[in-house]
């Protein structure tokens, strides 16, 4: 495949939106170049929907020659994305783009965003890197490493403050005070990552309180234990705040349950609906109370969807 066939993955400096397009590009078996969006001042500032010249304010981060198909994640891709299409190039955006879906070949959007039409294909998850041959190879890598904590294992995956649910120390002793408390009565082991958004006040809370039962909690430091978690883990924990960690732990064999957070989304209560209507994840009572799962993940149907529809 020559350079100028090569997919294109667009988006913004974002983690959890690069997270799912390569996951996309990924499952549809596709090579893929990164193209990271950067516009400079004073657009850099200015909400993107409002640029009247996109393909000028990013034709720094684009370069050219132009590919064979262009992936996009979330609403500053979505502009650019539709701008690309006007020269003809096929464009496929993963999240609602906040513009007309009549502008992209096709949107794959999450159920809680609510959009519909013949060009919108609807995951019940959000779209991520996690497969059974990534599972697989990290619960080797990992395995001796967590070999001393307890089994059965609890991975505790947190999130943070982000507008709409707070997880601050008051939140986090509460759930510290939860975790301890299993981890005496269940008798369960306990690793916990934290991510970018966490405080690193709550951080070192959960590592204070959880040294007394053994408990585990990484410091950023070394290679990043996460996919090791999902891969070993007898049960997930995740914080309510985060989609994108929740579909993650839904695509293991581990029961998925769900810390609350004070807040409130309508994005996310529509989620979690469809979540739990699969009996996928349930709500987090304090103890270890595993069920039998299924892994859940519509990153390939998405792949496949978009493979049909483009001729790929």
């Amino acid at each position: 495949m020559s350079s100028a066939t090569i997919p294109w993955v667009v988006s913004e400096e974002l983690a959890g939106l690069n997270a799912q397009a390569f996951g996309l590009a990924e499952a549809a078996g596709l090579p893929y170049d990164v193209k990271v969006l950067r516009p400079a001042a004073p657009w850099k500032w200015i909400a993107a929907k409002f640029w009247p010249n996109p393909l000028s304010v990013v034709a720094g981060s684009l370069g050219s020659p132009l590919p064979g198909l262009v992936i996009g994640c979330g609403g500053m891709a979505g502009v650019v994305l539709a701008a690309l299409r006007r020269r003809a190039l096929p464009v496929v955006q993963i999240q609602n783009p906040r513009i007309s879906p009549k502008r992209f070949d096709l949107i794959i959007a999450n159920r809680h965003d609510e959009l519909t039409g013949p060009n919108v294909f609807v995951t019940r998850t959000a779209l991520h890197r996690v497969t059974p041959d990534r599972l697989a190879a990290a619960g080797a890598a990992w395995q001796e490493r967590f070999a001393a904590y307890k089994r059965p294992l609890v991975a505790v995956l947190l999130g943070g403050n982000n507008g709409r649910y707070r997880l601050d120390a008051a939140v986090a002793g509460a759930l510290a005070a939860q975790l301890v408390a299993m981890a005496r009565r269940d008798q369960v082991g306990i690793v916990v990552t934290p991510s970018r958004r966490t405080d690193p006040a709550v951080t070192e809370l959960m590592r204070t309180a959880l040294a007394p039962v053994g408990g585990w909690v990484w410091d950023f430091q070394g290679e990043n234990p996460y996919f090791g978690m999902l891969a070993l883990a007898d049960m997930i924990l995740v914080t309510q705040d985060s989609v994108s960690m929740i579909s993650e732990a839904a695509a293991t064999n581990a029961p998925v349950m769900i810390a609350p957070l004070p807040g409130r989304s309508r994005r996310q209560t529509l989620f979690l609906e469809t979540m739990r209507a699969e009996d996928r994840v349930r709500l987090f009572e304090g103890r270890f109370a595993p069920w039998p799962v299924s892994p859940l993940n519509d990153t390939f149907a998405a792949a496949e969807e978009m493979r049909r529809r483009l001729s790929l």
